[in-house]
């Protein structure tokens, strides 16, 4: 039986020492980006496999990080998983994905498989941390943890976000720039703070535009298509409802698109709607919604990249965000109100 290629046949071939090729398999930036596209090329050839008994047991490390999300049945994590997948893969981390259902007790089940050793890092997206468990003293926030997404404020640990105020004040204005003034806001769950800092976007055109932000104008949702429905029922029993409905996520959009044709009412020659997320459903959703694009699998590789810095012995900091861009994607949800 032929066997098994080894680091030392790649370092034969490749003209370079054991210990180069050891760590550019590992991903390290000691060793230039030319020599470790080489490196991964021929062990690809030679179809290396590493041992990885051996290699755990040696680096006491599991070789594993952790994707901590709220429900794993959300298709907006999809993409943000293969982008974390991308780069940990490239580095030889497998991902196991934990699905809280925001039940704290789950939280900390995946906080304690971090502490104990089950899984190197984590990427968490959540929007919490929770408390410690039992008699198990101090925070989590010495532990190699990066918040994607979702912010915890006051936490210490690194972030990679979108500029939630700026991206949903954008939204808004698109809606002033087609003539509606009586525009409302479906919020996420106030007082996190993604949906305190969308409803802020909101009321900040609102205000640079001198329109006031009528009673009852702003209703609070869980970031469900139930609460998108019931939402939308409760500003349309208003004695003058809105013409546009600025939401906070996509699916709760959804859900008040629906609520609205089955009032009767036209989207959007009645009533205009834009979401936030730019799901892959909303190109196919009717009428094709308009929609704040979040660069998903960006968030998910730069969230990995800085884990895996992190993880080579760099500093969990305390510094600025990581902030990238989001777009609006501008569909058939929204036109000018009804004269």
């Amino acid at each position: 039986m032929r066997e098994r290629p080894k680091i030392k046949d790649i370092a034969e071939k490749a003209g370079v020492s054991v210990a180069t090729v050891s760590r550019a398999l590992s991903g390290s930036a000691l060793v230039t980006a030319e020599t470790r596209q080489r490196i991964h090329d021929l062990a690809r050839e030679l179809n290396y496999r590493p041992n990885v008994s051996a290699r755990n047991l040696r680096t006491r490390k599991s070789m594993a990080v952790l994707l901590v999300v709220r429900d794993v049945g959300n298709p907006f994590y999809l993409d943000i998983l293969k982008g974390v997948e991308a780069m940990a893969r490239e580095a030889g981390y497998a991902v196991l994905m934990g699905n809280t259902e925001n039940d704290p007790v789950r939280e900390i089940e995946y906080f304690n498989m971090l502490r104990d050793g089950h899984a190197d890092g984590m990427i968490l997206m959540t929007g919490k941390l929770p408390p410690p468990a039992g008699n198990r003293s101090g925070s989590w926030n010495h532990l190699p943890v990066v918040v994607a997404l979702e912010m915890i404020e006051g936490s210490g640990l690194p972030h990679v976000q979108v500029d939630n105020v700026g991206a949903a004040r954008a939204a808004v204005e698109h809606l002033i720039s087609l003539g509606h003034r009586r525009i409302a806001h479906i919020s996420g769950p106030v007082p996190e703070p993604m949906s305190v800092y969308r409803r802020e976007g909101y009321r900040l055109a609102m205000r640079e535009a001198g329109l006031a932000i009528p009673p009852g104008y702003e209703v609070r949702g869980n970031f469900l298509l139930e609460s998108g429905e019931d939402c939308c029922r409760t500003l349309f029993d208003l004695p003058q409802p809105p013409t546009a409905l600025f939401v906070a996520n996509d699916e709760m959009a959804y859900g008040a698109a629906h609520e609205l044709r089955r009032m009767g009412r036209d989207v959007p020659g009645e009533v205009s709607v834009v979401g936030f997320d730019d799901l892959y459903l909303s190109k196919a959703f009717y009428p094709p919604l308009t929609t704040v694009s979040q660069p998903r699998a960006e968030i998910g590789r730069t969230a990995m990249g800085l884990l895996l810095s992190i993880l080579s012995g760099g500093s969990l900091g305390t510094g600025e965000p990581i902030v990238l861009p989001t777009a609006l994607n501008i569909r058939a949800s929204t036109a000018p109100p009804e004269a």
